[in-house]
This record gives structure tokens, sequence and C-alpha cells, in this order.
């Protein structure tokens, strides 16, 4: 279950990073057709933004890198946590399934 939640997590963390990109891509295609398109001061423009676009890319790689490593260490914490303590896991999936049931025969 929780590999399942994970795999959905990562997917839609990993759909946000493509959108972001392609934010970027298209971003960057616009600048570069607007500085052809004028004189020298857009040229300047141009670099400066296209030297910004390059650190949102950067900085978004990295925080992605980051997420991707946290998200590792939590699977492989709890993995270990289960092994360890099989009936204890056992006992919070009975738990949290007893609340659930409640929570959801109130509505």
């Amino acid at each position: 279950m929780a590999t399942r939640k994970s795999i959905a997590t990562q997917s839609a963390g990993d759909a946000l990073v493509e959108d972001l990109k392609a934010s970027l891509d298209q971003a960057e295609k616009l600048l570069r057709e607007a500085a052809e398109a004028t004189g020298d001061k857009a040229a300047d423009l141009r670099a400066r933004a296209l030297k910004a676009v390059d650190e949102g890319r950067a900085a978004l790689s990295e925080t992605q890198e980051n997420l991707m490593a946290q998200g590792r260490k939590v699977v492989q914490d709890t993995d270990e946590y289960v092994q360890a303590n099989p009936w204890k896991a056992v006992g919070m999936a009975g738990v949290a399934g007893l609340l659930l049931g409640a929570l959801l025969s109130r509505r």
C-alpha cells in the first residue's frame, strides 16, 4: 500500500516537474524570438532573461533531486521499520482501518 502511494506521489511530482520544464523551455523560446526581432538593448535583456531561465532550471533540477532522495529515504526507513516490527505495523494498519471505517460510516 505504501508503495502504491509513493508511486502515485512520484508520478504527480514527475508530472509537475515536466510541466515546469516545458514552461521554462517555452519561455526560453519566446525570449529568443523576441530578442532577434529587436535591437542591441534587447540582446542584453535576452542574455539576462536566459540566465534567469537557466538558474531556474538548475534550481528546479536540484529541488527534484532533493525530493527524490528524501522520498527514497522515507520509503527505506518505513520498510526497515516494518521488517523490524511486523506486528506493530499490522496493529497500526488495523487501527488506521478502524478509524477510517468509523469516519466513512458517519457520512
